[in-house]
């Protein structure tokens, strides 16, 4: 999403960076003038180098959206009331409060306990590089707000859940593949990926 925007800016010289990491190394290097990325990601990596600052002013909203496979609308109909029960009962408030406000690092979510799920095991595919989204513990166990949401929703549908690292760029195409049933990545809502797949409902709003 940064990329759109920044492509959209007269006479810049765009670089891309397949980790908001290396593009914020870059900046502090003097390799870029400005990072364009996600404002809770930002927050995050400007609370680890203090020389860094946020513009005030938002530069555009966005909506994330959990990406599902073209011909698996149960699973879509299933994610999207399991995602309304959990804003109805303010569960993804109170999980993104926990790691955006409350400086949550490892899970704000207690579930996913049971040793036997009726319905299976659903398999998530994230980018385990944008906190407080989604990352990666040192037991290389992935951690963050995305993962804890899919929690709470598998609980719901009695799914086991099942999450794996990968490329960002390889996230839609894992699910059209079929080698995952969900994406999730902190991931946009646009019409280049509705081409691919479809999306459920938003499930956070953000800016860059």
């Amino acid at each position: 999403t940064g990329d759109v925007y920044a492509t959209d800016i007269k006479d810049a010289d765009v670089q891309r960076f397949n980790r908001g990491r290396d593009a914020v190394l870059a900046l502090r290097d003097g390799g870029v003038d400005a990072v364009m990325l996600d404002d809770e990601t930002a927050k995050v990596f400007v609370k680890e180098f203090e020389d860094l600052t946020i513009l005030e002013e938002p530069y555009a909203d966005e909506e994330y959206g959990i990406a599902i496979g073209k011909d698996n609308s149960e699973l879509l109909e299933k994610v999207n009331t399991a995602l309304a029960k959990l804003n109805a009962e303010g569960v993804i408030d109170r999980i993104a409060k926990a790691w955006i406000e409350d400086g949550e690092e490892q899970s704000a979510y207690d579930g996913q306990t049971g040793s036997d799920y009726e319905a299976g095991t659903l398999v998530m595919v994230t980018n385990a590089e944008f906190p407080p989204y989604e990352s990666m513990l040192d037991d290389g166990t992935i951690v963050g707000i995305d993962v804890d949401i899919m929690k709470a929703i598998c609980d719901e549908l009695d799914m086991k859940l099942q999450v794996k690292h990968t490329a960002f760029d390889s996230l839609i195409a894992s699910v059209e593949r079929k080698t995952a049933d969900v994406a999730m990545a902190a991931m946009t809502i646009n019409d280049d990926r509705l081409e691919h797949v479809n999306f459920s409902n938003t499930y956070l709003y953000a800016k860059q």
